[in-house]
C-alpha cells in the first residue's frame, strides 16, 4: 500500500508539474516574440528566445505613455473600488440568504439564481444605463454594468456562510450582546477570508480585464481603461497596415512599426499585473474554492 501511494503520488506530481510547465509556455512565448524584432518574427516565426532581440514595441507604447499612465490610473481605480463595492454587496446578500430564521431566504436565493439564467439583454440594458441611470461617460460606466454584482458568486458565498461559520459561535455573540452588524463584521467576515479573497481576485480579474463596458459606455478617451487603450492601439495598427492610400510619412511610419511585436507588448502589459498579484491570493484562492464548492 505504500509503495502505491508513493507511486499514485509521483505520477500526480508529474502529472501536475507537465501541466503546469504547459500552462507556463504560452506566457514565455508571448514575452519572448514582444521582445523580437518583426524581421525576425516574419522570417523565422514566434520562438522561445529572439533571433533578433529588439525594444522597438516597448519604445513604441512608452511613446504612448501619457495616455497609457493615465488609462492605468483609471483602471486601478475602478479595480480597487470595484472589487470592494462587489465583495459588500455579495456578503450583505449573501449573509441573510444563509440564515435559516430568515424569512422569504429561499424566495431570494430563487431570485438570484433567476439572474444566472435570464437577463434583458444588450439594448434594453444600454437604454437603461445611458437615459434612465444616466452613466454614459462617466468613471460608473466602467465599474457597474455587468460587473458589481454576480449572482454565481452571491450563491457561492451563501454556501460558504451556511458550511463554515458555526452557529454556536454566531450565538455566543449574541449572548455577548452583540447585535446583527456587529457579529457579521467581528464574527462572520474574519472566518471567511479565504471565500472573500478568492471573490476578490476574481472580480479584480474580470475589472481589470474589461473592455466591453468601456467600448459600449464610454467616448471620452480621458475615461479610457487600459484595455481601451489597448485595443484602440491595435486597431490603429490594423487600420495602417490595411490602408493602402497613406502619405508617404505615414507609410514610412508604418514600414518601421514592429506591428506583431506591438501586440504581443500589449499583451504583457495587460497581463503583468495581474501575474504579479495572483501568487499574493492563491492560498486563499485554493482553500477558498475548495471549502466554497465542495462542502
Amino acid at each position: 500500500m505504500a509503495h502505491e501511494s508513493k507511486w499514485v503520488r509521483w505520477t500526480a506530481h508529474t502529472f501536475l508539474m507537465a501541466f503546469s510547465i504547459a500552462c507556463i509556455i504560452p506566457f514565455v512565448l508571448l514575452i519572448m516574440s514582444s521582445i523580437s524584432s518583426e524581421e525576425s518574427i516574419i522570417q523565422f516565426g514566434y520562438s522561445f528566445w529572439p533571433e533578433q532581440f529588439s525594444l522597438m514595441a516597448y519604445e513604441y507604447l512608452w511613446n504612448h505613455r501619457g495616455e497609457l499612465g493615465r488609462a492605468y490610473g483609471i483602471t486601478a481605480f475602478i479595480t480597487v473600488i470595484g472589487t470592494a463595492a462587489s465583495l459588500a454587496m455579495t456578503t450583505m446578500l449573501a449573509y441573510p440568504m444563509s440564515r435559516q430564521d430568515i424569512p422569504m431566504r429561499n424566495f431570494w436565493a430563487f431570485f438570484v439564481f433567476f439572474t444566472l439564467l435570464f437577463n434583458g439583454g444588450l439594448v434594453p440594458t444600454y437604454l437603461i444605463y445611458t437615459q434612465v441611470f444616466e452613466i454614459k461617460n462617466t468613471i460608473w460606466a466602467l465599474i457597474v454594468p455587468g460587473l458589481l454584482m454576480n449572482g454565481f458568486y452571491v450563491l457561492l458565498v451563501r454556501t460558504f456562510f451556511i458550511t463554515s461559520v458555526p452557529p454556536a459561535l454566531m450565538e455566543a455573540a449574541y449572548i455577548d450582546g452583540a447585535g446583527e452588524i456587529k457579529t457579521f463584521y467581528k464574527i462572520v467576515i474574519p472566518l471567511s477570508m479565504p471565500i472573500l479573497a478568492t471573490i476578490g481576485l476574481f472580480e479584480a480579474i474580470l475589472y481589470w480585464n474589461d473592455w466591453f463596458n468601456g467600448m459600449t459606455y464610454v467616448t471620452d478617451p480621458k475615461l479610457f481603461s487600459i484595455q481601451n487603450i489597448l485595443n484602440r492601439i491595435i486597431t490603429d495598427i490594423q487600420f495602417l497596415s490595411n490602408n493602402s492610400n497613406l502619405s508617404s510619412a505615414a507609410s514610412n511610419e508604418m514600414a518601421e512599426l514592429p506591428s506583431t511585436s506591438v501586440r504581443m507588448a500589449i499583451a504583457v502589459v495587460g497581463l503583468l499585473p495581474i501575474l504579479i498579484a495572483y501568487p499574493f491570493f492563491q492560498k486563499y484562492f485554493i482553500k477558498g474554492i475548495t471549502i466554497g464548492a465542495l462542502k
